[in-house]
């Protein structure tokens, strides 16, 4: 009996369709939002992400709560299995994911299950069956250095000192290629020098700025049209423009002026998408750089296992010189 585990629903549907049997277990969850500490067992850790998922209206806490656990509980059974095969991709929300699991298994004894491994430059949920089935049929048996690369690039991840993560971006994995990228991409995430944003709050803001303002064109145009690796859902990207709405001095509004709150309704979700958003003047002179987010309205947010807070110093990402500062 094979298990296959991967990144989403997408994923599992194709990887279920095809002729390639076993069970499917979804990993789903945005690692590279909300907090992610140190040194917490699978099971602490379980607790703190489902708090994190109910609290962004993804779910009730209970939801959230049932799902990692069914899926933890799963991926515990792993020696039950006779092989084991981690699908992903080579994008920020995958590569995360893929160091989580490689973690765990690193430190555990499968006994006679294989653990097989298929990582490569497509979007799973999208593919073909015969990809699917060229990947199935290639995939390669996981090797000591991924699994101590995922113990790294975990440990890294998770760690208070984001400069753990930048130097690992700049030493590289040899037996995780695409993690050099996923950790730019997420150090890209950390407040601007320039001015307090994130690349992909900046992104959404100047996507509204040129007149992608239904926020569904916004999304796209933010993400889909700019990012070399997509790695971003709806669900999340509305979630930040609801975060630079409901501050003291808000970036973007709807343009009757009100704030922007993503709805938990689903009915309400889907009209949600069809309106339209404009940038405040405080917005407009953040994205040009004559004021600062994080100066402005303060920050609290987690980036792996580092805590963003207050209207100080923090850690921040120098796009230029492609290094963080705490300034």
């Amino acid at each position: 009996m094979i298990l296959h585990i991967t990144n989403g629903e997408g994923a599992v549907e194709q990887i279920r369709q095809s002729a390639i049997g076993g069970e499917v277990l979804s990993w789903s969850d945005v690692l590279h939002e909300g907090p992610v500490p140190a040194e917490l067992s699978l099971d602490a850790l379980r607790h703190i992400r489902a708090r994190f998922i109910a609290a962004q209206g993804w779910g009730t806490l209970k939801e959230a709560l049932d799902g990692l656990s069914d899926r933890d509980r799963k991926l515990i059974a792993s020696p039950d299995y006779d092989e084991v095969i981690l699908w992903f991709e080579h994008d920020l929300y995958d590569q995360l994911q893929f160091l989580q699991i490689l973690d765990w298994y690193s430190a555990r004894d499968l006994g006679k299950t294989k653990l097989s491994i298929v990582c490569v430059k497509e979007y799973l949920g999208t593919l073909q069956q015969d990809r699917i089935i060229h990947h199935f049929e290639n995939r390669q048996t996981a090797i000591r250095e991924e699994l101590e690369g995922g113990h790294k690039g975990w440990t890294a991840f998770r760690s208070p000192d984001p400069t753990d993560v930048e130097k690992l971006m700049h030493q590289g994995v040899p037996a995780l290629p695409y993690l050099g990228a996923a950790f730019l991409r997420h150090l890209q995430e950390f407040p601007s020098v320039k001015n307090g944003l994130s690349l992909s709050e900046e992104n959404a803001l100047e996507a509204v700025a040129g007149g992608r303002s239904v926020l569904h064109e916004a999304f796209v145009a933010s993400h889909h049209e700019r990012e070399e690796h997509i790695f971003l859902g709806d669900a999340v990207f509305a979630v930040y423009l609801q975060r630079l709405s409901l501050v003291d001095k808000p970036l973007v509004v709807f343009e009757d002026g009100a704030r922007i709150v993503v709805p938990r309704d689903a009915v309400a979700r889907e009209a949600f998408w069809s309106k339209r958003a404009v940038l405040t003047q405080t917005g407009k002179d953040i994205l040009s750089g004559k004021l600062d987010f994080v100066r402005l309205n303060g920050i609290d947010r987690w980036r792996g296992g580092v805590y963003l807070n207050g209207r100080g110093a923090v850690w921040r990402w120098e796009a230029d010189q492609q290094m963080l500062q705490y300034s």
